[in-house]
């Protein structure tokens, strides 16, 4: 049956996933249905990040990008925390997030997410008690794992995620978190 306001669209790369265009006052919009699978964390990331590659693919606005990310990631595995901090005049600044208030700035190689971006690397921290000179945005914040996003050698920003478990990421979530920031460069 069609509808004259609502064409849905089957992206056959995507498991069970619709997009449907919406048409409000003569303009085109998207609205987009997160579909979450799996009892396995790879399973989760594995329906997910063709998700997410479809979310980004054609959008230029790293802003909307990086909001849309951090949703995903938190509704997908309600994780604690979930965002962003972009380079701004030699800092680290708060983007988009999910969760609770945080830190607003972190200087180069202050805390996880000033290492991983003074040394752009991926930072996985079982115990953030146990890191030296750790930022406690939270006191809940209990694991960590940053994952710096570079653009042409460069950190321009870093995904932080943090979760109120201990030894709560493993380098499976390091493996898939790499891949979904590569789809923000």
């Amino acid at each position: 049956m069609n509808f004259p306001y609502y064409t849905p669209v089957y992206f056959p790369y995507l498991i069970n996933y619709y997009n449907f265009t919406v048409f409000l006052n003569g303009k085109k919009q998207m609205a987009e249905n997160l579909i979450i699978g799996g009892e396995l964390k790879s399973e989760k990331y594995e329906t997910l990040i063709p998700q997410i590659k479809a979310l980004v693919l054609g959008e230029s606005d790293q802003v909307a990008n990086m909001a849309n990310v951090a949703a995903a990631l938190k509704q997908t595995f309600g994780f604690f925390w979930v965002g962003f901090y972009i380079v701004r005049n030699n800092e680290l600044v708060l983007g988009p997030f999910q969760g609770p208030i945080a830190c607003t700035r972190i200087k180069k190689g202050k805390g996880v997410c000033g290492m991983a971006w003074e040394k752009r690397n991926t930072i996985l921290v079982p115990n953030v008690d146990e890191f030296p000179g750790h930022i406690a945005c939270n006191s809940d914040s209990k694991s960590e794992v940053v994952v710096p996003l570079l653009l042409n050698e460069e950190v321009i920003a870093v995904l932080d995620i943090d979760s109120d478990k201990l030894n709560d990421f493993t380098t499976e979530d390091v493996y898939y978190l790499e891949q979904i920031v590569g789809f923000l460069s």
